[in-house]
């Protein structure tokens, strides 16, 4: 299974200035444009799975990503450009046997988001993560909110050592943590524009 380890906090532009100069020279910087997919019936929202086709520097990648428990999830990603192709590559590197009947059906977008992201990778003591400072817009039917987040993904060593390094950012930064996915948070505003609030 893949596996991801994140924490993510909200932020606003002067925080992420803030981090962006408190690791002088880290950085990469990626333009991100997202759509997020499911049935009709909702089928892998209803579940909280994400299907997702994003652009990366113009660059296709299709992502699933399944719930593990409060911080960490399942994800496979594919480089490919049709989501139902993708959906289907997804659902088998899954394993999951109803994820591959669910990828059978036809697919709609939903909601997306469009961002930039400036990531580093760091080693603090015991592990590596990658930092990923995030600002843009969510996308909802019409409906538009910033985006802007900090999020602290664990890729190897410790993972206790992961979240200690967030919690520590978070604290030295005054993040506040922030438990909604930009998925969620998108969805939101597709069913506020749906239901007229």
């Amino acid at each position: 299974m893949g596996y991801e380890y994140e924490m993510k906090y909200a932020a606003s532009p002067e925080q992420l200035e803030a981090l962006f100069r408190r690791f002088p020279g880290s950085f990469h910087t990626l333009t991100m444009e997202t759509t997020y997919y499911d049935t009709e019936n909702r089928d892998f929202s209803s579940r909280r799975y994400s299907l997702r086709l994003r652009k990366e520097n113009g660059e296709p990648v299709c992502n699933l990503k399944i719930p593990l428990d409060a911080f960490s999830r399942g994800e496979w990603e594919c480089r490919e450009a049709d989501i139902a192709a993708g959906a289907e590559i997804l659902a088998r590197m899954s394993g999951v046997k109803e994820l591959e009947a669910l990828a059978q059906q036809p697919l709609f977008p939903l909601c997306g988001a469009r961002f930039t992201r400036r990531a580093a990778e760091l080693s603090p003591e015991g592990c590596t993560v990658e930092l990923a400072l995030d600002q843009g817009i969510l996308l909802g039917g019409s409906r538009t909110a910033a985006l802007c987040e900090v999020e602290v993904e664990h890729k190897s060593g410790s993972r206790e050592a992961a979240a200690a390094f967030a919690r520590a950012l978070a604290g030295e930064f005054s993040l506040a943590e922030e438990p909604k996915s930009k998925f969620a948070r998108a969805m939101a505003l597709a069913s506020e524009e749906k239901h007229g609030i």
